[in-house]
């Protein structure tokens, strides 16, 4: 490396640690007993800094001299590593929240004299949707279709004994073609031109 490209090498890795610290030209030279004029001077690679004065500035910056004199670019910190989940792990925890809220609803109703079992079947088009919610943000669709065909028969089933008073018997026959919408639903594809 010529003495030139070395100026340029230090000039940028001054200024860029000077400026990750906060510091001024006229604060670093305080700290460095040199005026602001010579700090500016290092940072257009007019001069280079004595040894000494490398010494200091990497303590203040605490970073080694090594560093002060390499490129930039050899020394960049990569960028941090993303943190892998474990969808499966997310997936029961997500499936077993729902269903402990609904033994908790059902045992604090029981508690106050009232049994609701429906409280479980409510809960089968939540944990449904949230499956089907948890499949298309891992983009698994594997399972897509018999979760969709679970989700329509559940919902069906959850307004037919929601309305169990006035005896709707007449709500399951919906079942049928609904899920034979469901099952021709997932069979529109786009065909490919030879």
């Amino acid at each position: 490396m010529s003495v030139e490209d070395l100026k340029a090498v230090v000039a940028a890795n001054i200024i860029k640690l000077r400026a990750a610290a906060g510091l001024t030209q006229a604060q670093l030279g305080e700290k460095l007993n040199y005026s602001d004029k010579t700090i500016s001077k290092w940072e257009r690679a007019e001069a280079l800094p004595d040894a000494g004065s490398l010494k200091e500035m990497a303590a203040i910056f605490g970073v080694t001299v090594d560093l002060l004199l390499t490129d930039d670019s050899l020394w960049r910190s990569p960028p941090p590593e993303r943190a892998e989940y474990s969808k499966s792990a997310i997936t029961l925890v997500s499936v077993t929240s729902i269903w402990t809220v609904a033994v908790l609803t059902f045992v604090i109703m029981w508690l106050c004299g009232i049994v609701y079992w429906q409280t479980f079947v409510y809960a089968v088009p939540v944990m449904l949707i949230t499956l089907l919610a948890l499949n298309a943000s891992f983009h698994r669709r594997r399972w897509n279709e018999i979760i969709v065909a679970a989700l329509v028969a559940s919902v069906i089933l959850t307004v037919y004994l929601a309305l169990l008073p006035f005896n709707l018997w007449q709500l399951l026959i919906v079942i049928a073609p609904a899920e034979a919408v469901v099952f021709f639903s997932f069979r529109i594809r786009k065909r490919k031109k030879a």
